[in-house]
């Protein structure tokens, strides 16, 4: 593997990108953020061409060696992160300045030490390595940054479009996701490494209602433009939407049955035999299980009324929806008009993507990702999952529907998980070491 050639002093450029502010929106140190990678990584910037993409998308392209087939350039990797970070609540108190980059125990503190600095390093570091050390990679490699994921931004979007607009189809894509995870499951006693195959899709709805305003001290029998959006948000807090174990549902609770306790693979068995079951059993669970079998729907903003004693003419109710793989858009809203059941309530879609297709874990690209995490975290369980949030990946996902991955190579322990957009975001310099271990055996297997 080389290690020789292995810059010590990870966590240190970590450190120094956290104290770049590059909060969503700020758009100063957005635009000076490439400034220091090209401190940080002059070897990168040396060999590898850079192309500004739109405003905030940084595109780089590190070719394969002469001796590569033609297909090398038409059939690259795509390897993915983000460096702009969410704000930090000024009310929060952090054991240390958010944006400090303290560095303390063998952990590195700070907004966007996973959410996706973390990644973002020891993707960078492995480039850096094996360009000190001479190597040529055996198919092109695309390194896409975006500076707007946090705002579903549109950088990723420009740039797959880009590239395929030049003929180019990845043969890989990997982002943000999944990680090193502990407690996957009760019956499973062992850390997990949970590879995203595919994300939900993304559907926020207004639901408007129109009424006779009036004064509150003389109500009419008909009901109100609040009425009727509360009657709408009570029938929607019993989900509409179909609970379903999916292919990759199936998949994951196959390989974790490999490693639970004696009476866990019984249940798993009996969960893998009677999917339906499944999908009740995690559908009551709440939480992440139930977000796993269907679509999810929360409502996030009501409006209404300009007075305690007015009767509005209008009010609103924000829905926030995450359409299961396999769903569609166009069939969450059907089920949505069906629950609201309110001909007189209006519909208006403010947001929609569709949910992606599941990539393979049968192909040689997840077998490459799987080979990579074993020489970086030895033994440890791969499993498949349904990424529940979104990543830049999703632009991708309709150019490589087979081959889109979310992982990012890092350890995190519940406390770790809990902190990203939270207080105290942190990542271990043991998982930054690994996370590059990763990256350069999975670059020099391509």
């Amino acid at each position: 593997m080389g290690e020789a050639s292995v810059r010590a002093g990870i966590e240190e450029r970590l450190a120094r990108m956290i104290r770049a502010k590059t909060v969503t929106g700020e758009d100063a140190e957005l635009a000076a953020f490439p400034r220091l990678l090209r401190e940080l990584y002059p070897l990168v910037h040396e060999r590898l061409e850079l192309e500004r993409v739109g405003e905030l998308g940084l595109l780089y392209h590190w070719r394969a060696g002469l001796d590569a087939p033609a297909s090398a350039a038409t059939r690259p990797a795509v390897l993915m992160a983000h460096f702009d970070v969410v704000p930090v609540d000024p009310d929060d108190i952090w054991s240390f300045d958010a944006f400090g980059g303290a560095i303390s125990g063998g952990i590195v503190y700070g907004r966007g030490a996973i959410d996706d600095k973390g990644a973002l390093v020891v993707l960078l570091d492995a480039v850096e390595n094996l360009l000190q050390r001479g190597f040529t990679p055996p198919r092109d490699i695309y390194l896409s940054f975006g500076g707007d994921e946090e705002t579903y931004g549109g950088g990723a979007k420009t740039i797959a479009d880009l590239l395929h607009a030049r003929g180019i189809r990845p043969w890989i894509v990997l982002d943000e996701g999944g990680a090193i995870v502990e407690g996957v499951m009760p019956m499973v006693p062992e850390p997990a490494a949970q590879v995203g195959v595919g994300e939900k899709g993304i559907l926020s709805v207004e639901l408007r209602a129109t009424g006779v305003a009036g004064h509150a001290s003389t109500p009419a029998n008909d009901l109100t433009a609040t009425d009727r959006i509360a009657r709408a948000v009570a029938r929607l807090t019993r989900n509409p939407f179909p609970d379903r174990l999916n292919d990759t549902g199936r998949e994951m609770l196959r390989r974790y049955r490999t490693r639970a306790t004696a009476s866990g693979r019984r249940r798993l068995s009996l969960l893998l035999a009677v999917p339906t079951l499944a999908a009740h059993v995690f559908s009551r669970l709440g939480n992440e299980p139930a977000a796993m079998v269907h679509t999810t729907l929360v409502t996030t903003m009501l409006g209404g009324g300009t007075a305690p004693n007015v009767i509005p003419s209008t009010a609103s109710a924000m829905l926030n929806i995450r359409i299961a793989t396999g769903s569609s858009v166009a069939a969450s809203l059907a089920i949505l008009r069906r629950a609201v059941d309110d001909p007189e309530i209006e519909l208006h879609v403010v947001e929609a993507s569709e949910p992606s297709p599941e990539s393979r874990t049968d192909a040689e690209q997840f077998a490459l990702i799987e080979r990579a995490i074993d020489a970086a975290y030895p033994g440890v369980l791969v499993a498949p999952y349904i990424m529940l949030a979104a990543s830049d990946a999703r632009h991708f996902h309709r150019y490589t529907p087979e081959h889109t991955y979310r992982f990012a190579p890092l350890h995190l322990d519940p406390g770790e998980l809990r902190s990203v957009h939270g207080v105290d975001e942190r990542v271990t310099v043991s998982s930054l070491v690994a996370g590059e271990v990763f990256y350069r055996t999975l670059i020099e297997s391509l």
